[in-house]
C-alpha cells in the first residue's frame, strides 16, 4: 500500500485554505502524496452535533484573528471573506465531476477565490469565469454536478468522514491516525515519514 495523506477539506474552510497552502509548499519540497477529500463541513458537524464556530460571535471573531497571524505567520496570502460563508455545495461536487489533469489548478483557483480575493464562489456568474480559468466548459460542470452518482459521492464522502471520526475541516488521515486542524500538519508530514 502506498502511503498518503487523506487531507479532508472544503473551500469554505479558511483554515482549509491555510493547510492548503502550507500543502503547496510542502509538495514543492518533499515527495509526499496528498490526497484531497472533500466534505461538506456543514453536513460533518451536523452529524457530529457540533455547533459551527460561526455562529457563536467570540469564537467567530477570535477565528478571523487566527486566519490573519497564521498568515502573517507563514507569509500566506490572505483577506477573510465579506460572503463568508457561503453555500459551498456546487463547488464541492465540481471537484468530483471534473478532470484529475484539472484539479489541482480548481484546487488553487477556488481557494485563492474565495480566500485572497474576496469573491462569492457561490455567485454562478461569478463561478462560471473561474471555471473557465481552469480550462472547463461551464455547461459540463453545472451538469455534471446534478449528476445522482456526484451528488451521492459527496454525500458518501462526508458520512465517510464522519465514520472515521473526523469532525471537522481541515483534518489530515495518515495510517489510520487522525490530526485535527491546519496547525498539525507537521505532525501528519512526521507520522507519514514514519
Amino acid at each position: 500500500m502506498s502511503k498518503i495523506i487523506d487531507f479532508y477539506f472544503d473551500f469554505i474552510s479558511p483554515y482549509s485554505y491555510l493547510a492548503h497552502k502550507k500543502i503547496n509548499v510542502i509538495k514543492k519540497n518533499k515527495n509526499i502524496y496528498f490526497n484531497y477529500k472533500p466534505v461538506l463541513v456543514g453536513g460533518l458537524l451536523n452529524l457530529q452535533g457540533i455547533t459551527a464556530p460561526i455562529f457563536i460571535k467570540s469564537k467567530l471573531k477570535h477565528m478571523i484573528n487566527d486566519c490573519d497571524l497564521i498568515a502573517k505567520k507563514n507569509n500566506l496570502d490572505f483577506l477573510w471573506n465579506s460572503k463568508f460563508p457561503i453555500n459551498s455545495l456546487n463547488i464541492m461536487r465540481g471537484y468530483l465531476f471534473i478532470n484529475a489533469d484539472v484539479k489541482d489548478l480548481y484546487l488553487n483557483t477556488m481557494f485563492e477565490a474565495y480566500w485572497k480575493n474576496n469573491l462569492d464562489i457561490s455567485n454562478k456568474e461569478i463561478l462560471i469565469n473561474l471555471i473557465k480559468k481552469c480550462k472547463i466548459d461551464s455547461d459540463s460542470f453545472f451538469e455534471g454536478i446534478k449528476d445522482s452518482k456526484i451528488k451521492d459521492e459527496l454525500k458518501n464522502v462526508t458520512k465517510k468522514s464522519h465514520d472515521k471520526e473526523v469532525f471537522g475541516v481541515p483534518t489530515f488521515v495518515v495510517k489510520d491516525k487522525i490530526f485535527w486542524g491546519q496547525d498539525r500538519l507537521e505532525f501528519a508530514v512526521d507520522e507519514y515519514n514514519k
